[in-house]
């Protein structure tokens, strides 16, 4: 009897784990509402930039700061950035730059997890290599353009190299980081099911290691994104075109700064729509299916 008792109390123990961890794989598939979203992702970001342009105009209106040569006024900036679009030169700006950055990003992503992976692997050369990168990463990216000047001339070559020694080294780094979290037991694992080698790496190292390589993405295309505005900025060349970096130096030479004004905004911009669109949904969705972000 009192066996009896003992097996229906465990079968009980084991069905109620069963229970909990079925509710921890759970992921909720209801759609957010409408008015939620727009109260918890539209509405703060809106705010944010009605209050940073209210006080900008203060600034002028009030006096606080009366020279336009130093800050001009939100309505001058928006008539230089209306003046480019009715010329159809704005869109050409922003091509420019955001072709380049995106194809050095995906050079540099190439380039970047091969070698992540090889120094995640061989001990000897992570110890030679690694505080190299780290090194290299904390190098400031303006920094390489008067070598890659020398080096390569005032080309897209000499802009792409700026990019890759920029990017490579926080995409490496990231998805180093990644893999040291991977727990040991996942190759043990891996290893006794067979898989060993390249398809290990493949099957199991990359998966395990993707919240560290995704951060590793992230930083790879700010660094890729602010190598490219310091080398547009410094090496400017009529053949190279007009980028956003090069709209940004025109108007320090001209001294005008609502066209200065008119490129930052449009770098901030850019910048912001590349992580909103690519990065940040890759990152929630890498996040969900290891059940860590329930709503998106």
């Amino acid at each position: 009897m009192a066996s009896t008792d003992t097996t229906s109390k465990d079968a009980g123990d084991l069905a109620g784990l069963e229970a909990g961890l079925d509710a921890l794989e759970t992921v909720q598939t209801t759609r957010t509402p409408l008015r939620q979203t727009l109260t918890q992702k539209v509405l703060p970001p809106v705010v944010a930039v009605a209050l940073v342009l209210t006080v900008w105009q203060s600034l002028i209106t009030f006096r606080i700061v009366d020279d336009p040569t130093k800050l001009p006024a939100p309505a001058d900036v928006w008539h230089v950035l209306e003046k480019a679009w009715l010329q159809g030169e704005l869109l050409g700006y922003i091509w420019t730059s955001v072709s380049r950055g995106l194809l050095g990003f995906c050079l540099a992503l190439v380039i970047a997890t091969p070698l992540g992976l090889l120094l995640a692997r061989v001990k000897l050369i992570r110890a030679a290599i690694g505080p190299i990168l780290s090194g290299l990463q904390s190098l400031p990216s303006v920094a390489w353009v008067p070598p890659a000047v020398i080096w390569l001339g005032l080309n897209n070559q000499m802009m792409y190299a700026v990019i890759l020694l920029g990017a490579v080294p926080s995409i490496a780094n990231g998805l180093l980081s990644g893999v040291d979290q991977v727990p040991p037991l996942f190759q043990r694992a891996g290893r006794t099911l067979g898989a060993t080698g390249l398809k290990a790496t493949w099957h199991i190292t990359l998966p395990a290691a993707l919240p560290g390589y995704v951060a590793g993405l992230k930083q790879g295309w700010a660094f890729s994104w602010r190598s490219l505005m310091a080398a547009e900025i410094i090496a400017s060349f009529p053949d190279l075109g007009v980028g956003l970096g090069q709209l940004l130096e025109n108007g320090r030479n001209a001294s005008d700064m609502a066209m200065v004004f008119e490129a930052i905004l449009l770098i901030l911009t850019v910048g912001i729509a590349v992580d909103l669109l690519i990065f940040s949904p890759l990152e929630r969705r890498v996040l969900r299916t290891r059940g860590l972000l329930v709503k998106s």
